[in-house]
């Protein structure tokens, strides 16, 4: 800059003398006052000289004023650069992003972390405060509004709120939003400069909080939280307890908390569960146990007890929970169900033995009473009377003879630990079955339909499976329709190793609704039939269970029955 200045002094001073001496010589050609014009054009040099200074020293000031503006210019654009970047360092830092509004005008700027935290491209984003105020949640948005706009005419400059801003993916993050207002000599706001921040994990860490405490204050098991050590060799002691420790436990909360859970041990709890428990704690490993705890009151209580070691980020050990369920009644009902079991183990060797005795001690008496009514048969009696008694006595015989049989068919069948099965054909099965059944149906001529799918072999034992089904054969023969010809329709298939039988007859059908949990019963009867005894279901039930199948029944009077059975093929 001072070189231009001595440039543009000399570039004057230079054409002001070529001016003067210029004029003095055209003067000196056309005048006789040589003398006066030599003395003029003296003070003519002198006074551009002088000019020339001055005028040097007027530039020289104005460059040097131009010099200091451009440096104190250069220091605010480097001091509004260093401050942008920090507010740029600042935002990806804190995940805040600062925003300033000219209110009046209603200009509305942001920084970059509108892109960086909420993904914007600066085309999407208006410069006014109508597009902040559109990417607000709807259910936060007036309430926000009203907020802000009665924050404007106080006389407070800090200002901030809390709701959900949208992101250019149409996602909403919960933000914590400051702001800092300037207002003028009148008071008021012409501007304002805030910062939002992205408050959206600790928003989803205090909700989870809020649902673990939640969980922790509603729940029906107690639940504790102890220290991660103790100095004395006991349990740690209690932070906190929730309300249902309390309530279990007889003890308001403020009696809880420092205690040690030994606390609440006596002399019946199990010394073999407490060194569990310890020497659990001493390993830092979750443990559970049953155990016999005490109430305020000193009355018993059994719980079944978890405790578990939490772990900080720094994966030190810092706190045990433990959850507590009372199973008192448990513990009763399960100390009943052993008496219970034991009274029914009991009385069930005692029938045994009862049953044995009716089906094998009866035998021989009933061999001779049978022997003796033989030898009065071929015996002539002729007292009518006598004779009378002598048929009765015998008819009961009979009678007596037949339930000692049913009984020890019905002991053997389920006294069989194991039965010996054999590969049977199922179509030879059903022939031998019909071969015996051959004289009834001769007779009665029934329609019959056996399909029997897939099914062509069965590992099982024979006789049993010829006894169901000669026994399902001569009900659906014996409780036959009167009206209309008896039909018998038998399906077989198999499927995941089961065979399935349906054995579905248009008999006269059972009452289910009166009978139904009557059906497999012993001596149980559901028409007025003479011959029957009421054994053939039971019999049926006993076998097929022992043989590791089911039977199921569907029935409805006056249309038929259908048995479901199902067995293993293999």
């Amino acid at each position: 800059m001072k070189n231009k200045a001595n440039q543009t002094t000399l570039t004057y001073t230079l054409t002001a003398l070529f001016i003067a001496i210029l004029c003095y010589r055209l003067t000196k050609q056309y005048s006789n006052y040589l003398n006066i014009y030599s003395f003029v054009f003296i003070k003519d040099i002198l006074f551009i000289i002088t000019t020339g200074l001055l005028f040097r020293y007027i530039l020289y000031k104005n460059n040097k004023r131009y010099i200091e503006i451009n440096k104190n210019l250069k220091q605010t654009n480097d001091k509004l650069k260093e401050s942008n970047e920090k507010y740029d360092i600042v935002a990806k830092a804190t995940s805040d992003t600062i925003w300033d509004w000219k209110i009046p005008e209603d200009n509305f700027t942001w920084n970059k972390g509108i892109e960086t935290i909420y993904g914007y491209n600066p085309d999407q984003v208006n410069n006014n405060s109508k597009w902040w105020f559109d990417n607000i949640h709807p259910e936060d948005s007036i309430k926000m509004s009203i907020k802000l706009y009665s924050f404007l005419e106080q006389k407070t400059e800090k200002w901030q709120d809390e709701y959900r801003f949208k992101c250019a993916d149409n996602k909403y993050k919960y933000v914590l939003d400051r702001g800092f207002i300037l207002k003028n000599e009148k008071g008021k706001a012409i501007r304002m400069i805030g910062a939002i921040q992205d408050i959206t994990k600790q928003k989803e860490e205090e909700n989870r909080l809020k649902l673990l405490e939640t969980v922790f204050t509603e729940a029906r098991d107690s639940i504790i939280i102890t220290q991660a050590i103790s100095d004395d060799n006991q349990i740690p002691k209690i932070v906190f307890a929730n309300p249902a420790f309390s309530k279990m436990s007889g003890y308001e909360h403020s009696k809880i908390i420092g205690k040690s859970p030994n606390f609440f041990m006596g002399k019946n709890s199990d010394p073999n569960e407490i060194q569990k428990l310890t020497q659990a704690i001493k390993n830092r490993k979750e443990c559970f146990l049953e155990i016999i705890l005490y109430k305020k009151d000193s009355s018993e209580y059994w719980v079944s007890l978890s405790f578990i070691p939490v772990y900080n980020l720094e994966q030190d050990l810092s706190h045990w929970i433990s959850i507590q369920r009372d199973i008192t009644e448990e513990k009763k009902l399960e100390k009943e169900k052993e008496i219970l079991i034991q009274e029914l183990t009991r009385n069930n060797k005692d029938l045994k033995q009862f049953s044995y005795i009716t089906s094998h001690n009866l035998r021989a008496p009933l061999s001779n009473l049978t022997g003796l009514l033989n030898l009065i048969n071929q015996t002539s009696i002729q007292d009518e009377d006598l004779k009378e008694i002598i048929d009765g006595f015998k008819t009961s015989t009979l009678l007596l003879n037949d339930t000692v049989n049913d009984l020890s068919k019905a002991i053997t069948i389920k006294d069989s630990p194991v039965i010996q099965n054999e590969e049977l054909q199922i179509q030879n099965v059903f022939e031998n079955i019909l071969g015996q059944l051959n004289s009834s149906i001769e007779t009665i001529k029934p329609k019959l339909n056996i399909c029997y799918g897939n099914v062509s072999k069965i590992n099982t034992n024979k006789t049993y499976l010829e006894n169901i089904l000669l026994n399902l054969f001569t009900n659906s023969i014996k409780f036959r329709s009167k009206t209309r010809d008896l039909i018998i329709d038998i399906t077989l298939s198999e499927a995941d190793s089961i065979i399935s039988i349906s054995f579905k007859d248009n008999g006269i059908g059972i009452d289910l609704e009166r009978h139904k949990n009557k059906i497999f019963g012993l001596y149980q009867r559901f028409h007025d039939y003479p011959e029957s005894k009421g054994l053939g279901l039971f019999l049926v039930k006993s076998q097929i269970e022992t043989m590791g199948g089911t039977i199921s029944i569907q029935s409805e009077v006056d249309k038929g029955t259908e048995f479901i059975l199902t067995l293993k093929s293999f």
